[in-house]
């Protein structure tokens, strides 16, 4: 099992929740957070200096089992890609265990209903 988290532009992100619903993705987590980039940027406007490196994002969170890793990382490469810098970063990691606590299930059938193979 694999944990995605992504970080994409709030202008994106219901185009890239509709994707992953659409490729049988569908409990995620996500909140909205600020970041920073590598962007230095500033914003003087009636003699003020504004710091506007802080960039309004959405943080993705979910759990797949193996089998659709690729599939979601490239669900999401293709929904929240707009080719210019702050598109956003995609991170991987590995989950030693899941459990569902309404049935006690463990591994990968805590990540789907059984008789449903997605």
């Amino acid at each position: 099992m694999k944990k995605i988290e992504a970080i994409v532009r709030k202008s994106k992100f219901q185009d890239v929740r509709k994707a992953l619903y659409d490729a049988d993705i569908e409990f995620l987590s996500w909140w909205d957070v600020k970041g920073q980039g590598d962007a230095k940027q500033g914003l003087i406007f009636r003699g003020i200096a504004y710091d506007i490196n802080a960039i309004d994002r959405i943080y993705l969170s979910f759990v797949v089992r193996n089998q659709n890793l690729e599939k979601s990382i490239d669900v999401i490469l293709k929904s929240a890609y707009t080719g210019e810098s702050g598109d956003g970063r995609i991170f991987v990691s590995d989950i030693e265990q899941s459990i569902r606590i309404r049935t006690r299930d463990r591994g990968e059938e805590s990540l789907y209903n059984k008789g449903e193979e997605k």
